[in-house]
């Protein structure tokens, strides 16, 4: 069980998918109110809660907190699901994320995955970041958009993603250059996580390295900068 505090968490979630959510309100404010009323529309059980138990749940609460199952989307359950839902469709976009376990980053790349129409995120099961309040809040309610998967091995993932036709690029600063890459068709980007970067079993899946051009003194993007820098350019190279 999970909550989410942040009203554009909150708001996002009951749009996306109110099944299984229960709102908890104890004094709501003018916006909060507005967002009870939608939760009260879409048929999401409202619960009257006293403070103190909203600041157990979440000290930075502002009068709401919507108890979820996981913290996530509803929708695609499988890799193989997923991959039965795109037979015979072109320029679809995976991204693999490889021990992200920042939960702001992970929070930033699914906003970035939502607004550059990615079409799934592929996680390791229990091995990136799961703190669902915090990747919420951070994604600005994508994290209820974005259709996501975790696997239990993500190299036997990513050969299934190769029998399905896709390209699989690593983001590395030893790539060669991103807008020389042809980055069309069925595409799955892999994003290492912070400092270690690609792991070895990972990299040596990929059909090529990709980099980001940089004329800084610092040697690297943060992960979640880049993974947006990354998926324009494939949404720019489809036109």
């Amino acid at each position: 069980m999970a909550y989410l505090t942040g009203f554009h968490a909150i708001e996002e979630r009951i749009k996306a998918s109110a099944a299984g959510c229960v709102l908890l309100a104890a004094k709501p404010g003018p916006r909060a109110r507005e967002i009870a009323g939608l939760a009260a529309a879409r048929g999401v059980r409202i619960l009257r809660t006293g403070t103190n138990e909203l600041d157990r749940i979440s000290p930075g609460h502002r009068g709401l907190a919507l108890e979820v199952d996981d913290g996530g989307p509803s929708g695609i359950l499988t890799l193989d699901s997923f991959l039965e839902s795109v037979d015979g469709k072109k320029n679809v976009l995976a991204v693999i994320l490889d021990e992200i376990t920042d939960p702001h980053n992970f929070g930033a790349i699914l906003r970035s995955c939502d607004q550059f129409n990615a079409d799934i995120v592929i996680t390791r099961n229990k091995r990136n970041a799961r703190h669902a309040d915090v990747v919420a809040k951070t994604s600005a309610g994508a994290s209820s958009w974005v259709p996501s998967v975790e696997v239990a091995n993500l190299p036997r993932a990513i050969e299934q993603l190769k029998k399905a036709g896709f390209w699989i690029y690593g983001a590395d600063m030893e790539g060669g250059l991103i807008y020389e890459t042809g980055l069309a068709d069925r595409v799955c980007v892999i994003l290492g996580g912070e400092g270690a970067g690609l792991s070895r079993l990972l990299r040596e899946k990929c059909d090529a390295l990709i980099a980001i051009p940089s004329l800084g003194r610092i040697d690297s993007l943060n992960v979640s900068v880049a993974a947006g820098i990354i998926l324009y350019e494939i949404i720019r190279q489809r036109g």
